[in-house]
This record gives C-alpha cells, structure tokens and sequence, in this order.
C-alpha cells in the first residue's frame, strides 16, 4: 500500500504544481489557460530533444528548455496575445487559448520531430535509483517530484504574502485600474506571471513524462486533472486547489490496487477520476448557492466601469450584434447562394480521393453548424460538440449494422437518443457563468470519451462498427449531394430561427440576460431550445460523418479533437452559416492538399494553421468570411440603396460590427405577444 501511496503523492504533487499555474494565472489576468497541456508538451518536447536525442545531461538540457525556454515563450505568448485579453469576453480568451493549445503541438511535432514517444525520461538519470522508505520502493523521480511541489508553494507563498512582488500581483488581483493609478506596471506584473507559469507547465511536463508518457495526449490529461483542482477551489483558493490535486493523485494511485489490472474498465475509471471530481464539486455548488459565477469580472468597482458593456457576445465581437428581423429575400442572400452553388458544382468535377475528402468536408459542416447554433446563436461555451456528434455516429452504427435498420432512419434516431442529453447539459448550465459553462460542457465530453466510447461495444479493437451508406448514395459522389442537401435544409431552417420571433428573443438573451429578463423573456426557455437544436445538428453531422467513412470510430469523435474543429470554425467565422460549409471542406480539403503535394515534413502545417487561425480570433472577432464581408458591405449597400432598401448585415449570415441594439428586447417581447 506505501508504493502506491508514494507513487499517489508524486502524482498528486505534479498536479499541485500544474494547478498553481494555472490558478495564478487566472487570477492575475482572468484567463483560464486552457493552453497550459501544450505548454507543458512543448517544453517537455524540447527537454527530451535535448536530453534523449542529443545527450545533454539533465541538469543543462532542464535549465534551457524549462528555465530558460519556459521564461521567454510565456513573454512572448504574453506581450504578443494575452496582454490584450484582459478585458476580452470570456468565449474570445477560451477560444485564443484554444487556437494555442492547437497550435504548439503541432509547432513542436515540426520543430523536434514527429516520433511517438510513449515513455520518456525524467529528471532522474537513468537508471533511476530506488529507495526503500519504511519498506516500500520510492524512486528518484518521485522524490523530485515532492520535493519540487514543495518548493513551489513554499516559495510561492513567501513571495506573495512577504514581498513587494507579491504585494503587488495582490494588488492587481484586486484592482488593475487602481494598480495602475498607484503608479505600478499591471503589464510588467501580468509579464512576470505569465514568465513563471509557463516554467511552472514545463516543469510539470518533464516531471508527468515518465508516467503518463511525452505525447499530447498524456499532457492535455495533466491539464483535466489539473483543471478539476481548479474548479473545486472556485477558480481562486490556492490553498484549497492544492489540496484537491494532491488528493487527486493519491486516489488515482491507491485505487489501482483494488481494480482488476490490464482491463479495459480499470483504464477508463482511473483517466475519469478527475472528471468524477469536476463533476462533483460543480454539482455540490450548484445545489448549494444554485448558481455560479466566474467571476469574469476580474478587478473591483473601477475596473467593472471601464470594461466594455455588452458581456459575451455570442459572437465574439467588440460591437454587439443582433439580428434584424428580415422578411423576403435581400441582397445579403446573395453570397451564400453562390458558395453554395459553387460547392455543388464540385462533385461534378472531383474523382476518387478529392471526392471522398469532399463529401467528409460537407459532412463535418453539418458537425460545425451545431456551433454556430449553440455558440454563436445561443451564446454558451459549449466544447462537448464532439461528444453529441460520436454519439450520433455510434448509435447510427448500432441501428444500422446490428438491427437492420435504413442508414438515414437510424441517423435520425440517433439525433433524437442525443437531444435530451444536451437538453440535460443545458439546464444544468443555465444558472453558470461563461467559463463555468465551458467546463461543464468539457466535463461532459471527457466522461462520454472515457466511459462511452472506450465500450468494445463501440470501439472494437480500434475500428469501430461498420456501417453502410444508403442505397442510393453508395458512390462518393452521391453522398456528398446527399450531405450537401442535408447542410442545406439545416443552413435554412437556422436562417429560418433567425428571422423568427424567436431569434429576436436569442439576440435579446445573447446580448444582455439581465435586459431580457428585465423585459420578460424566458432565458430558460431559450437556452433549452438552443441546447435541443445543437445537439440534434452535431449528431446529424457525426451520423454522417459515420457514413462518410462507412465506419462509427469513437476516436473520430473525441473531445479535445472537437477543439480543433472549434479553431477551425472560429477561423472563417463562428456565426456565419456560409463559413460552418466552408470550415468544413477546409478541415478535410487542407490536409489532403498538403499531403499530397508539398513534403511530408510538412504534414503538421494544416493544425498549426488552425490553431493560428483561432487565435486571430483575438485581433478579429468576426472571422474571415466577416472580413470580406466588410469589404462588400458598403458596395451592396449602395445596390440596396438604389433599391429603397436598408443596408445589409455582411453575406454568410453573420451580423455586422455596428448593428443597432436599441430595443431589440422589447421589439422580441412585443413580438412574442
């Protein structure tokens, strides 16, 4: 029982060190860095490339790629993105740390090589020395480990109760406005934190390493773990956070020794303790105070006054959006018609690999509509999309192949088995904050990834239940019209909600809740519907991605892989309906161009692009498609001038970055009436 209570304690203390990260992070400069698994995998990657594949000792190859490295790619994250969050809507800062998180794995997988590495060395050389303390084994990596996390809060603590330093980062916490009035750089502070955070990642990569692996994988279940500490100290309880992650890696380990070894269950219950806790602290807070706040607003009164109105914009802008109500047809239409037609002439010219790229391109469309619904109508962080979608896909599978049933009648049971899971996840992230509502959704798709699809009902050895296309689209070709009509029939019935009294009453909600619900409008009520809406899309989109690949694979479908499909979307634009089709084919499109035509070295490029792309989302919100659009908008303004008509919003279904918002509450309200 004493080795796996040391083996817990080293665990435990790894987390402790990943969770100080990031709570100090937070709380300095209200982001919760979703990034810090990437981190941790860059610099741990750069420790192995220098330690393992070019024989530096641990001492120098720790110093440069954790000490020194660590410093300088958290300043220049710093002062290049983060330093112009701050006063970001929580979905702008999530998704930025996404774009991150997408990113630097795959710059890492350029830069140090793309072999898989599923043991990697830590601190200790090898081989590690083994003590015996009390009659149980305890190695040097453990002992590390320890003896670090105990460095890191002692002198942590230290230095912010008993230093100028740390006075002055308490300061900032408080107030960034009054700081800076009291003649303190809250840049220089925000600089310096971010420098020791990013050390503090790295450091838990190369100590997480021998155990857990040096792949990203292993680091972005660092980073869940660490996250649960997060929750159960409400964001900010150092102290507390600590405690959780140290008990965490205690249970983890002890466990082990009462569940049956190298089966299948014991992996997926020991990967979902930290999900289990997440879950359980959020669910006793729930029912203690009935709500949850994030707390977005970092800082004291002064701040609060200077930061920009509005809340979270559902999508991401600066300006609030709403939409106008629209009746007939107008020359905003005239865009997407034209994509639309230009992607149908595409089967016609593409063969064989393009055409099957193609249909699976349209297919995650459908997939990348249901976030364009549910985040960008309905204004809530959802990252469980992924999940809704494999779920789709498996019961799709199990209908169709094992029962017999017709392919679509089977993808449209599924969306229905699918609808009141999100309806349940929508209701019990009503009364959340912003950032809260993220993780649930992210607690969400963490446990369908490690209790659901880990089922050999399901994954099958790694290859998934098979499934055959209908009868009548069994060639490329005709399935990628079949899901092209498809994308089609949902892209109108979301223009549909849009103009319907009921969008005016989304934009109402999504703009300001506390307006809409001083005017009457039931939040509940629309957030449910959204909830309902987005998950039967996302499980329409994963059913035929399923039959796409005319196999239901649940790895397809895994949460964190939902991530990229999120820095895709946010990329080309995450409330235009145009930009779900064409972020699709890009996610399917992009990879095949690169693998077919440019080196294999260069095979990471696409992701790297995407995460990029999603992290531009910090310098525009709206996205390309709204880019362009803005450069058109004036010229159909003068068409629809001459017309007698109002100026259009920007073609693709997305809203304009100065709509009028004056009264769009009360006309919805009037208008439900």
């Amino acid at each position: 029982m004493l080795a796996y209570i040391y083996a817990g304690v080293a665990l435990g203390s790894i987390y402790a060190i990943s969770v100080s990260g990031i709570v100090v992070t937070y709380v300095s400069s209200g982001v919760l860095n979703f990034a810090f698994g990437s981190l941790a995998y860059f610099l741990a990657r750069f420790y192995y490339y220098l330690n393992t594949e070019h024989g530096w000792s641990q001492i120098p190859a720790v110093v440069v790629a954790v000490f020194l490295a660590g410093p300088a790619l958290g300043a220049f994250l710093y002062l290049a993105l983060f330093r112009h969050l701050r006063l970001a809507s929580q979905l702008i800062k999530i998704v930025t740390c996404i774009g991150v998180s997408v990113a630097l794995p795959a710059l890492a997988l350029m830069v140090f090589g793309n072999a898989t590495i599923d043991s990697a060395p830590g601190l200790a050389s090898e081989p590690v020395r083994v003590y015996r303390v009390f009659g149980a084994p305890l190695n040097l990596n453990e002992v590390i480990a320890l003896v670090s996390v105990l460095v890191v809060v002692v002198l942590g603590t230290l230095v912010l109760q008993f230093t100028d330093v740390g006075l002055r980062v308490r300061a900032m916490v408080d107030s960034e406005a009054l700081t800076s009035l009291s003649g303190v750089s809250p840049t220089r502070i925000s600089l310096c934190v971010w420098m020791v955070t990013t050390t503090l990642a790295g450091f838990a990569g190369v100590l997480v390493a021998p155990s857990k692996g040096l792949t990203p994988d292993g680091m972005t279940q660092l980073m869940a773990a660490a996250f649960a500490a997060v929750v159960a100290a409400r964001l900010r309880n150092l102290p507390v956070a600590v405690g959780v992650a140290m008990a965490m890696g205690i249970v983890t380990d002890v466990i082990q020794k009462y569940l049956p070894a190298n089966s299948s269950l014991t992996h997926a219950i020991l990967v979902s303790i930290p999900t289990f806790v997440m879950a359980a602290f959020l669910l006793a807070y729930i029912l203690a105070s009935g709500k949850i706040h994030d707390g977005s607003a970092t800082g004291g009164a002064l701040d609060q006054a200077i930061r920009p109105t509005g809340g979270d914009s559902a999508s991401a802008s600066a300006a609030a959006a709403v939409v106008k109500s629209r009746t007939g047809w107008s020359l905003y239409m005239l865009g997407p018609v034209i994509i639309i037609g230009i992607v149908a002439l595409l089967p016609l010219v593409l063969e064989g690999y393009w055409l099957t790229l193609l249909a699976g391109g349209l297919a995650f469309g459908v997939v990348f509509l249901s976030f364009t619904v549910v985040v960008g109508e309905g204004g809530m962080i959802w990252l469980c999309q992924a999940a809704f979608a494999g779920c789709g896909a498996v019961v799709t599978a199990q209908f169709a192949t094992n029962h017999g049933m017709h392919p679509l009648l089977a993808a449209l049971l599924g969306a229905v088995i699918a609808t009141p899971i999100g309806v349940v996840v929508g209701l019990l992230t009503i009364r959340l904050g912003n950032l809260y509502v993220a993780l649930v959704s992210l607690t969400v798709g963490m446990l369908a990834d490690n209790l659901i699809f880990t089922r050999q009902t399901f994954y099958q050895d790694g290859v998934g239940v098979p499934v055959s296309r209908p009868g009548f689209a069994v060639d490329d070709r005709a399935f990628a019209y079949l899901t092209l009509a498809v994308f089609v029939i949902i892209a109108i019935f979301v223009v549909n909600l849009r103009r319907s009294t009921t969008g005016q009453a989304l934009a109402a909600v999504r703009y300001s809740e506390p307006g809409a619900r001083t005017v009457g409008l039931s939040l509940l009520g629309m957030k449910l519907l959204v909830s309902a809406i987005s998950t039967f899309i996302a499980a329409v989109g994963g059913s035929l991605v399923a039959l796409n690949y005319q196999s239901a694979l649940p790895t397809t479908y895994a949460t964190f892989g939902g991530l990229v499909w999120l820095a895709v979307l946010v990329t080309v634009g995450l409330r235009s309906i145009t930009a779900a089709l064409l972020a699709g084919l890009m996610f399917t499109l992009t990879p095949g161009i690169f693998q077919t035509y440019l080196p294999t070295s260069w095979g990471n490029v696409p992701t790297l692009l995407f995460g990029l792309g999603a992290v531009g989302l910090a310098i525009d919100p709206d996205g390309v498609v709204a880019q362009y659009a803005r450069h058109i908008q004036a010229l159909i303004g003068k068409v629809a001038s001459r017309r007698g008509s109002t100026e259009p919003d920007p073609p693709g279904g997305g809203d304009g970055p100065t709509t009028d918002t004056s009264g769009v509450a009360q006309h919805a309200l009037g208008a439900t009436r």
